[in-house]
């Protein structure tokens, strides 16, 4: 028998035309790739290193809550005194109609505790820590704490090196609602380390958000002349004041690695003008709402607020009247719970 010797070259041929044929006969069973659309909203999340889709869609959300003082909606949309917020934050925005604070719940204080705990605990003036605190750790920067979840105050006007637990204009302690809580005040203790850890001087914010070092949660309160509380120079004009400090502030939160990776802006105002209950705003921002001007009719409460935000970390017991409420959801194209962000 004649035995064929093939060449290295011959053989790499047959293997070539083999690997071919094998390819045009599987080629039907191979699933097309297609080319996602590019995404409708204004940011985008970046992909993360590792996780499913829900990682992809939030990594670990961030929440800015900044809270505004005593207007009307309708003293705010439109108003030629609030450019910034008319033609730059509703286009790219989702936004309620009919967001109101708690049915009769005036003046400031109780709302703010109210967005802190589901509860105003009775209170109805705006006296200071030292007489309205309260002793019980059932309120959301103690459920935060309990859970691993970072938390801080921004607060405008304060040192930094005390627990602010009195007024020094333009700062007002009925403003910051933490600093009514014993847990986080070690009992009005001006002294309390872990309360001047978590209540910081605003202007601390910027540097946080380019070192990518925010806590997951982030209250920020505006002073009493840049939150529409007082008319002060050189505006005089207590929304175009407000106006131009949000116009100041939020490009830097937008602009944050925290917010491009699916984080949360909520602005909203404390209460309705004149002892009404609103409606007042409530302007949604980020990377997974709605936006492009989206609104609806939908009836919430500074409840829907707090039971959004203990929904986007996974934290129980829904506080006070959150476990009523009905919750922002409506507002965001994909809603961040806890089980899509990967907390």
């Amino acid at each position: 028998m004649r035995i064929i010797r093939a060449s290295p070259a011959w053989i790499c041929g047959v293997v070539l035309l083999i690997g071919i044929a094998g390819i045009a006969w599987a080629s039907p069973l191979i699933p097309r790739v297609e080319k996602l659309p590019a995404t409708t909203h204004h940011s985008a999340a970046p992909p993360p290193r590792s996780g499913g889709a829900a990682r992809r869609a939030f990594g670990r959300a961030t929440v800015f809550l900044i809270v505004m003082e005593n207007h009307n909606w309708a003293d705010i949309k439109g108003n030629p005194s609030a450019p910034y917020i008319n033609d730059a934050l509703l286009p790219r925005a989702s936004y309620a109609a009919r967001y109101d604070n708690p049915p009769g719940n005036h003046p400031s204080l109780p709302n703010y505790l109210w967005l802190e705990a589901g509860t105003s605990f009775g209170i109805h003036d705006d006296n200071a820590p030292g007489i309205d605190h309260q002793g019980t750790t059932a309120h959301l920067v103690t459920l935060l704490r309990n859970a691993g979840i970072s938390w801080k105050a921004y607060q405008e006007n304060i040192d930094g090196r005390t627990c602010p637990l009195t007024g020094n204009y333009p700062y007002a302690p009925k403003h910051n609602p933490t600093v009514y809580f014993d847990d986080v005040t070690g009992a009005n203790d001006p002294r309390s380390a872990y309360c001047i850890a978590h209540e910081r001087p605003y202007t601390e914010l910027a540097t946080d958000l380019r070192d990518n070092t925010t806590a997951r949660y982030n209250l920020i309160t505006p002073n009493l002349c840049d939150d529409m509380h007082d008319a002060c120079a050189p505006t005089n004009d207590a929304v175009k004041q407000g106006d131009a400090w949000l116009a100041r502030a939020v490009p830097r939160i937008l602009a944050s690695a925290a917010y491009r990776a699916g984080g949360v802006l909520l602005i909203t105002w404390d209460e309705g003008e004149g002892g009404a209950d609103g409606p007042i705003g409530m302007i949604v921002l980020s990377p997974h709402a709605k936006g492009h001007g989206y609104r609806n009719a939908i009836h919430y409460t500074h409840s829907s607020a707090l039971r959004t935000i203990e929904e986007i970390f996974g934290v129980h017991p829904l506080l006070g009247d959150a476990a009523r409420a009905t919750d922002l959801r409506d507002l965001f194209s994909t809603f961040p719970t806890a089980s899509r962000n990967g907390r």
